[in-house]
């Protein structure tokens, strides 16, 4: 054999064994990665930097940084990052499969068996949406304390859950973060970190200016072709990419956003979306992956692609893409700022949010607000896993229906 040709067919299989290894790895902390995206960056330190060695502490530290102040699925986004420095764009690919698809099967799995149960009847799901309240008020109010401390900030939150009720629309959702944004730059100047060091990449910064400019013009022509082709499909993957593309701080933000694009268009119900809610927090990996359990509620196995695919290509643009100008984003007082306002903003969105729909849908009557309290506490002051909570809601929702 040409001593070429072996030394290539050496190098694709070591390729392929590397990304076999990312892909086997992301999948085991995709099936056993609970508690949202804090503790999946937990698990993240424990097998990649201790564990496995892939990344020393410091370069973990500032990876998980930069997808802190990038849109989209925070501990997603880190998954794809490490498989791109292990393994380059496949492992990246790789990295993502391997920790989403337990989720998205479970959740395709969930619409696929509730697909004509009358909701109205059945108490565990009425149990799944009394628990959809609990979590988000978990989540607004760890929020709160963290990314609105002070008067400006709590100010922000206040007009934009005002603004988010008053004019219900996706569209103005993203008119507020944007606004945000802008005041953000004046109001908030921020110390930037001098001890921060570039993530180890070696990649052409050509190519990652070209993602960056993929992913905005998707952002803006996606719309357009939606106006034109009146496809669904096309609707769907247009309205999960936005969201997908403006979600700060973290994946319960998402919530508001996903609700406006599939709820007024008729695609599902309320009570069918809070469902999903509900059991999108029972089952391990990214809260992003609801998105599947939608796209399958409303059009099917195609749709469930579509919308899983759609909601993760901006995380995946834009990580690849920033990666190699982290130094100069890390270091940006004019970025950091703005990401401030950005911040207060989302938070003041999901309050809307925990008003309409998750409030109004959910609590009938004071058995439900009772069950929402329990479950509020077993979060917060037991600290039990969201999964345990989400079954004893449900348990507790079928029995109640049983015993009125």
């Amino acid at each position: 054999m040409d001593k070429g040709l072996h030394n290539n067919l050496k190098k694709k299989k070591g390729k392929l064994s590397l990304l076999l290894e990312v892909l086997l790895i992301s999948m085991k902390l995709g099936l056993t990665s609970f508690g949202g995206p804090i503790a999946h960056l937990g698990y993240f330190r424990e097998e990649y930097v201790n564990r496995r060695k892939w990344l020393d502490e410091k370069t973990y530290a500032d990876l998980v940084a930069l997808c802190q102040f990038l849109p989209g699925p925070a501990s997603s986004q880190v998954g794809m990052g490490i498989g791109f420095i292990r393994a380059g764009f496949l492992g990246a690919i790789s990295s993502w499969l391997g920790f989403t698809l337990p989720s998205v099967i479970a959740l395709v799995l969930f619409a696929y068996f509730l697909k004509g149960t009358s909701l109205s009847e059945t108490g565990w799901i009425h149990g799944l949406l009394v628990v959809a309240v609990a979590v988000v008020v978990q989540a607004v109010w760890g929020m709160a304390k963290n990314l609105a401390s002070d008067r400006p900030r709590a100010t922000i939150v206040i007009v934009a859950a005002i603004l988010t009720l008053i004019i219900p629309s996706v569209f103005s959702q993203v008119g507020i973060i944007i606004v945000a944004g802008i005041i953000g730059c004046f109001l908030f100047r921020s110390t930037t970190d001098s001890n921060s060091v570039l993530i180890p990449i070696s990649f052409n910064k050509k190519i990652a200016s070209i993602l960056l400019v993929l992913f905005f013009v998707l952002l803006g022509f996606l719309p357009l072709v939606r106006q034109f082709t009146h496809s669904n499909l096309i609707a769907l993957f247009d309205g999960f990419y936005r969201s997908g593309a403006l979600v700060f701080g973290g994946g319960h933000v998402v919530l508001p956003l996903l609700q406006a694009e599939v709820v007024p268009q008729g695609w599902l119900t309320a009570d069918q979306f809070l469902a999903g809610y509900g059991a999108a927090q029972a089952v391990p990996g990214p809260l992003f992956t609801f998105a599947s359990y939608l796209g399958m509620a409303s059009f099917g196995w195609k749709g469930a692609i579509v919308a899983t695919f759609a909601i993760f290509l901006p995380s995946f643009l834009l990580i690849i893409g920033a990666l190699p100008f982290w130094n100069w984003l890390r270091h940006s007082p004019r970025f950091q700022a703005a990401l401030h306002g950005i911040n207060a903003a989302v938070v003041g969105i999901l309050l809307a949010a925990l008003y309409n729909p998750v409030w109004t849908k959910a609590i009938k009557s004071p058995f439900d607000f009772c069950l929402a309290l329990a479950a509020f506490g077993l979060l917060t002051v037991w600290k039990c896993p969201p999964w345990i909570v989400v079954v004893f809601s449900a348990v507790t929702g079928a029995l109640l229906s049983f015993i009125s």
